[in-house]
C-alpha cells in the first residue's frame, strides 16, 4: 500500500491498463458475438442458398427426367408416322405398278388373243376355200356339246365315220320330214338328227338314231321308204354335215303342230325356232 501511495502515478498507469484491457476484452467480446451472429446469418443464408440451388437442381433434374421422358414417349412418332406414310407410299406406288403392269399384261393377252382368233379365222377360211362344200365329208367331228365343221376338227373330242347307207339314210328323213318346207327348214331337220347322235340320250348310230322307236313319224308310217331324196333335200344333208346350222346344238325335237296328234313334246319342252310349218324344241 505504501508503494501505491507513494507512486501514485504508477497507480494510475496501472489502472488505466486495467481499464483499457478490459475494454479491450469487452470489445473483444463483443466483436466475437457479431461475427457469431454474422457467421450464423452468413450460414444461414448459405443453407438457404445452397437449399435453394439444392431444389432448383431438384425442379431441374425433374424438368430433365420429364422432358427426357417425353421426348422418349414422343419423338419416335414423328419417325413412326414417317415410316408409315412411306410405306402407304410405297404401297401406293407398289399398288399403281402392279395396276399398270396388270393392264399392260391385260392388253398383250388381249391383242394376243385377237390375234390368234384372226389367225384361227385365216386358217378356217383357207381351210373351207379347199373343202369341197359339194360333197358330204367321210367323216364328222364333234365336241361333248356342239358339231364342228370340217374347218375345225382339230377342236374334236370324238369323230364319227359316215358310211354311205347312213349318208342316204339321212338323205331320205330329211326328204320324208320337210319336203314342203322351206330350205332351212331341210337343214334343221337334218341338225336335229346329227344332235341326237352327238348326245349321250340317245343311239351312238344314225341308223339307230333314225330307227328309235316312236321318234320320226315318217318311219312309222312308212313314208320313209317311199320318198326319193330330191336335190335340195341332199345339198342340206352335205351343208349340214360340214356344219351348216339353223338350230341350236341343244335341239332334239320338231313337229307340226297343225298336223301332229301327240302334243307332248309341245306341252313338255322348250321352243327353240320355227321355220315354216314346223316348231323345234329342246
Amino acid at each position: 500500500m505504501y508503494i501505491f501511495r507513494q507512486n501514485r502515478y504508477i497507480t494510475l498507469l496501472i489502472s488505466a491498463i486495467l481499464v483499457c484491457s478490459g475494454s479491450i476484452l469487452l470489445l473483444w467480446g463483443h466483436m466475437d458475438q457479431s461475427q457469431n451472429r454474422a457467421r450464423s446469418i452468413e450460414l444461414s443464408s448459405n443453407n438457404k442458398s445452397i437449399f435453394v440451388k439444392q431444389q432448383n437442381r431438384n425442379t431441374a433434374v425433374n424438368m430433365n427426367a420429364s422432358l427426357n421422358q417425353e421426348r422418349r414417349i414422343y419423338r419416335p412418332v414423328v419417325p413412326v408416322i414417317s415410316r408409315l406414310q412411306m410405306k402407304k407410299q410405297g404401297e401406293s406406288k407398289t399398288s399403281e405398278r402392279f395396276q399398270l403392269l396388270f393392264t399392260r399384261n391385260l392388253i398383250a393377252a388381249e391383242q394376243a388373243l385377237v390375234q390368234q382368233k384372226a389367225v384361227k379365222a385365216e386358217a378356217a377360211a383357207e381351210a373351207v376355200e379347199t373343202i369341197d362344200m359339194s360333197h358330204p365329208p367321210n367323216q364328222i367331228y364333234f365336241t361333248r356339246t356342239e358339231l364342228l365343221s370340217q374347218a375345225n376338227k382339230d377342236q374334236a373330242t370324238w369323230n364319227y365315220v359316215l358310211t354311205d347307207e347312213e349318208l342316204h339314210l339321212l338323205h331320205k328323213i330329211v326328204m320324208a320330214e320337210a319336203e314342203g318346207e322351206p330350205y332351212e327348214g331341210k337343214v334343221a331337220v337334218a341338225n336335229v338328227v346329227l344332235n341326237r347322235l352327238r348326245s349321250a340320250n340317245y343311239p351312238d348310230t344314225i341308223k339307230e338314231v333314225i330307227y328309235q322307236k316312236s321318234q320320226f313319224s315318217p318311219v312309222q308310217n312308212g313314208r320313209m321308204d317311199r320318198v326319193t331324196p330330191n336335190e335340195d333335200s341332199i345339198r342340206a344333208v352335205t351343208e349340214a354335215l360340214h356344219g351348216r346350222k339353223e338350230v341350236s346344238d341343244d335341239t332334239y325335237y320338231f313337229l307340226s303342230l297343225s298336223l301332229a296328234t301327240d302334243l307332248t313334246v309341245a306341252h313338255t319342252k322348250s321352243k327353240t325356232k320355227e321355220i315354216g310349218n314346223h316348231t323345234f324344241y329342246k
